[in-house]
């Protein structure tokens, strides 16, 4: 306060660009709640009309299964988001930030995946559709290489591993400088 008047500090561009970065998080992170919330009712619909009618109840439940499948996953990304994004001050390198990102997000993906293909082969194998066998198991292998090259992509990114960028090696992160 300088002679009765109050001095405002205008917003810096940092500091809009941060605000920008929290408030479009927010959305996305509420956009994707909604969805699979959206979607775990759908799914319990199915459950409902499962348990009411005697017609086709393998394939209803395995609907509903499918649904659920995709609101959890969806869920997990709206959670993903909040938590890395909204109302966080980034002091942690970018680095770690993304590899912390990328593994919730491919740990994830390969849940989805893995619990499609076993829900493809109990659905194959209740309809007696040996033949499409194939692509539950296309599905569950590929799950299998991408847990992979996260583990992959996981040991080459740790910083006490050689291979890692010299950004990760030679400078702690700005939070263990203080």
């Amino acid at each position: 306060m300088a002679n009765g008047c109050v001095i405002e500090k205008k917003p810096g561009s940092s500091d809009l660009i941060e605000s920008a970065r929290n408030t479009m998080a927010l959305v996305f992170a509420i956009m994707f709640l909604a969805f699979a919330g959206y979607l775990t009712v759908l799914a319990g619909i199915k459950f409902v009309e499962v348990l009411s009618s005697k017609q086709d109840v393998v394939e209803t439940l395995i609907k509903a299964i499918n649904l659920g499948i995709i609101g959890l996953a969806i869920f997990e990304l709206a959670v993903g988001i909040h938590k890395e994004y909204v109302g966080r001050h980034h002091q942690e390198e970018f680095f770690h930030l993304l590899r912390r990102g990328v593994a919730r997000f491919v740990g994830m993906v390969c849940i989805a995946l893995v619990l499609e293909g076993l829900i493809m082969t109990i659905k194959y194998s209740q309809l007696d559709l040996a033949g499409n066998l194939n692509y539950a198991v296309a599905i569950v292998v590929s799950a299998a290489i991408l847990l992979a090259a996260l583990g992959l992509f996981l040991k080459l990114s740790d910083p006490a591993t050689p291979a890692a960028p010299l950004s990760a090696r030679h400078f702690p992160s700005p939070s263990a400088q203080r």
